[in-house]
């Protein structure tokens, strides 16, 4: 069952991503590009974030895995042989009252009949299939043969692959291909803010095995998955695994998950887990003719692997993120007045910033300098803002907007003025809990590093 939807949250926080350089309409000055978004300043960190700590997991810290960037553009026979261009559609309807385009399976039902989510009409016209790939035309020849697609996943550039990656890497099964990339879907009904878009990015395993080690292995990398979350700040309590019914299944799976997510507008899928089979090496051997099989050294067979494959979206992701992370409280400032703290909460090794850090005067030269001598001295660990503008209560509620979990002030008790045991120190500001503690500059860097990794 889905959680109930919360669209007052929702453009909450679709407003903040805009006010503070989240996420931006793409081509918004020229009445906005729909289905498109563009990541701002502090978009863009969090998203390379969340891919960086991917590839680190899922790459970097695995020797049976190997990563690889295949191209966008996708031969037209590629996607031939993986079933996608004569199977991959959304079935489509016309209102002809509004004139709009629909999917037919989100249509809204009153007393069982299906009408039109914009206008309310009933005059729909039959559904028909959609082929949700982009295409284009290579080169400057204008003949069936030129046309190439913009890739609707990034799974197939890896199975074409997989002979080269076999034989260069020079790994044993099981092992594992990952790829973090663009890919394009021409949605007939983009919605819900960067969860369903036309271009959006993925972050796929595919994770080739014996046939008998296939359902064992869907186990496990469900397990794997749903700790890489956690590992990212969301709570196991709003995540939800989905044992995909038979019928609800490609064809070619003998197993799936879909690991879920509470967004504000309902449980909706994060990642999906699939057991594949061998389904798509074998589709690419039989097509291009070319070998795609496995020999195994000790056993002396010869066989088609099976694949496992975890397939991430990097946008869900994000959204998951910004819709865990964001909260409103009420505090009371130093005044005694009580005011709305919007605080966004992202574990600190998902944060955009990871510290602010904030001169208490900006018109005191020993003051400034320092506090420049701990940027330069951070910047090259960590992303590090440098804020000298306005009441110190001011940015900080700044950097709490932006999710940055420490802050770090330079005062006079830094410089020793008013006692001399605090000379050379700061005062470090905890996001979440808003306590202070005074720390020692030359600590700074191993404390900050250890909390933020």
């Amino acid at each position: 069952m889905n959680s109930k939807p919360d669209s007052q949250r929702m453009e909450k926080i679709v407003s903040l991503c805009k006010r503070r350089g989240f996420i931006f309409q793409s081509s918004e000055i020229y009445g906005g590009l729909n289905g498109c978004w563009d990541y701002g300043p502090l978009g863009v960190e969090l998203k390379r974030n969340v891919k960086d700590y991917w590839w680190r997991v899922m790459v970097r810290e695995r020797d049976d895995v190997v990563g690889m960037d295949g191209s966008i553009l996708t031969h037209r026979a590629v996607l031939k042989a993986s079933g996608h261009e004569d199977t991959f559609s959304d079935p489509m309807v016309d209102c002809r009252t509004c004139k709009a385009r629909l999917r037919a399976d989100q249509l809204p039902e009153k007393n069982g009949v299906k009408q039109c989510p914009n206008c309310g009409g009933k005059d729909l016209t039959e559904a028909r299939p959609f082929n949700l790939m982009f295409s284009t035309q290579m080169g400057a020849s204008a003949n069936p043969d030129a046309i190439a697609y913009l890739r609707p996943e990034t799974a197939q550039s890896i199975f074409v692959q997989f002979k080269n990656v076999l034989d260069t890497a020079r790994k044993k099964l099981p092992f594992g291909i990952a790829q973090i990339g663009k890919a394009f879907r021409n949605e007939i009904n983009p919605r819900n803010f960067i969860f369903r878009s036309r271009e959006f990015e993925q972050m796929e395993l595919e994770y080739f095995c014996r046939p008998e080690q296939g359902m064992e292995l869907l186990e496990y990398w469900k397990e794997e998955r749903l700790k890489f979350y956690e590992n990212i700040g969301i709570p196991r309590d709003k995540l939800h695994v989905l044992t995909v019914p038979d019928a609800d299944r490609a064809f070619y799976s003998k197993g799936t998950y879909d690991i879920e997510y509470d967004f504000p507008f309902g449980r909706q899928e994060l990642e999906g887990v699939a057991y594949r089979t061998d389904y798509d090496l074998k589709q690419h051997q039989e097509a291009s003719g070319k070998p795609l099989d496995y020999f195994d050294e000790e056993t002396k067979q010869r066989f088609i692997p099976h694949v496992v494959e975890p397939s991430a979206g990097v946008d869900r992701t994000v959204l998951a993120l910004l819709c865990n992370a964001y909260d409103e409280e009420t505090v009371t400032d130093e005044k005694g007045k009580s005011e709305t703290r919007i605080v966004m909460r992202f574990h600190p090794r998902m944060a955009p910033v990871k510290v602010g850090v904030f001169p208490l005067l900006k018109n005191n030269e020993q003051l400034v300098s320092k506090a420049r001598e701990i940027v330069a001295t951070l910047r090259p660990h960590m992303n590090v803002f440098y804020d000298e503008t306005g009441a110190i209560g001011r940015r900080y509620r700044r950097q709490d907007e932006a999710g940055t979990p420490f802050g770090l002030t330079i005062d006079f008790e830094t410089l020793g003025e008013k006692d001399a045991a605090l000379l050379g120190t700061v005062t470090l500001r905890e996001r979440d809990s808003m306590k202070q503690e005074r720390v020692k500059i030359s600590d700074l860097l191993p404390m900050l590093l250890a909390r933020i990794t």
